[in-house]
């Protein structure tokens, strides 16, 4: 019985492997358009609770960034699915998705220090 066990332990260990091969989708997204699609998706679901021009929350920005980039939530999906079974490539995307939302955060910290430091200059 112990014997039975253990082969079927060692059965189970080697059956799995960390590298699952799946089929690329038909319609993927390309790398480079997944970075712009997953940094805009990132700014779009952390607005969700933020006010806008019109004093409203609680709005769903993510279609507008499905109907930016013409895709559907379906592609996506399969797009990031497909993306998730290579780290190494999922990786290289979400590091240049955190330099470009570091970038971001920059530029606008320097536009609201502009703005603090120099009121007029909006008015113009």
């Amino acid at each position: 019985m112990k014997n039975i066990i253990f082969i079927l332990g060692v059965v189970l260990l080697v059956s799995c492997t960390s590298k699952t091969i799946l089929e690329k989708p038909t319609d993927l997204i390309p790398k480079d358009t997944m970075v712009l699609l997953l940094t805009d998706l990132y700014i779009a679901k952390s607005a969700f609770n933020e006010k806008n021009t019109n004093n409203e929350r609680k709005i769903n920005y993510v279609p507008l960034v499905y109907n930016k980039y013409l895709i559907d939530s379906t592609r996506f999906s399969s797009s990031n699915y497909y993306y998730t079974s290579k780290l190494e490539e999922y990786n290289l995307i979400f590091k240049e998705v955190n330099e470009r939302l570091a970038l971001k955060k920059t530029q606008l910290e320097e536009t609201v220090r502009n703005q603090l430091l120099d009121p007029e200059r909006e008015n113009q």
